[in-house]
């Protein structure tokens, strides 16, 4: 078990309330590697964008391999595996991973909705053993769109989703009612700080209105008993998650930035 995996108590804090928050949970060398790599490096090509009611938008690059990159090392580094299997109560292995980017001024809202709304209609799993660690990249705020939940909604269950804009959200009689009974939380983060949250948590974010961008990497897991029952969806069925030591984000990003250079550094 790593040092830097979730406690006890934060353990207790997400089966209550759906979410917990580690903060510093990746230091500032960690973070620095993966900020100018992603920033550098950000794949325009293969991203797309989802599109908010008001047109606005915000560009997801997401991928459902592990090749021997940055991401991959956050994704399979031995506190975060050991973290989510500490929440999970089960072997993980990984769902996909994305990046997710809200620039300023344009990025667009997402509204009220669950992973595991998505992930029902899209893939093959029985249950909702599955949930997201989301790593701050830049610093998270109220303006510039941070992640909204509603604290211990993902005791409801699953709910129906439909269309909106581009995008899908829960019903919204029902988040109206539970948005009433239910705290609702903004998680401000600053960069290296760690949300994770069930996939029946209800979540959403407003547009960034800021001159900040606000750039997140959500890793996915599911639980090796909710392997899908079929191959139809969009995500891959289970394989061994293997655990890379810490120390293996700075090898990595060491390596890829001077790749990406030229290795002029």
């Amino acid at each position: 078990m790593s040092d830097h995996s979730l406690t006890a108590a934060q353990v207790a804090d997400f089966k209550r309330d759906g979410y917990v928050v580690a903060r510093s949970f990746f230091d500032q060398e960690q973070m620095d590697h993966l900020h100018r790599i992603a920033k550098a490096g950000f794949d325009i090509e293969n991203s797309y964008a989802a599109i908010d009611p008001e047109g606005k938008s915000s560009r997801l690059l997401l991928r459902n391999d592990l090749p021997e990159d940055i991401y991959s090392a956050f994704v399979r580094s031995e506190r975060m595996v050991d973290s989510v299997e500490l929440l999970l109560g089960d072997e993980a292995y990984h769902f996909h991973h994305k990046l997710m980017l809200k620039e300023p001024r344009v990025g667009g809202a997402w509204p009220w909705h669950q992973d595991y709304g998505y992930w029902y209609d899209k893939n093959s799993c029985l249950f909702p053993t599955m949930l997201s660690a989301m790593i701050a990249v830049d610093k998270a705020s109220i303006d510039n769109g941070c992640l909204q939940v509603l604290k211990g909604s993902h005791l409801c269950g699953r709910l129906d989703h439909f269309p909106t804009g581009g995008q899908l959200g829960a019903d919204p009689e029902r988040v109206d009612h539970l948005k009433d009974r239910l705290e609702l939380v903004n998680l401000e983060l600053d960069p290296g700080d760690t949300a994770f949250f069930d996939c029946n948590l209800l979540h959403a974010s407003q547009a960034n209105t800021s001159e900040r961008a606000r750039w997140t990497l959500i890793c996915c897991f599911n639980a090796k008993s909710n392997d899908p029952f079929d191959d139809r969806g969009e995500h891959p069925g289970y394989s061994y998650l293997e655990r890379w030591p810490d120390s293996r984000i700075a090898e990595l990003g060491t390596t890829q930035w001077s790749a990406m250079a030229g290795g002029n550094v």
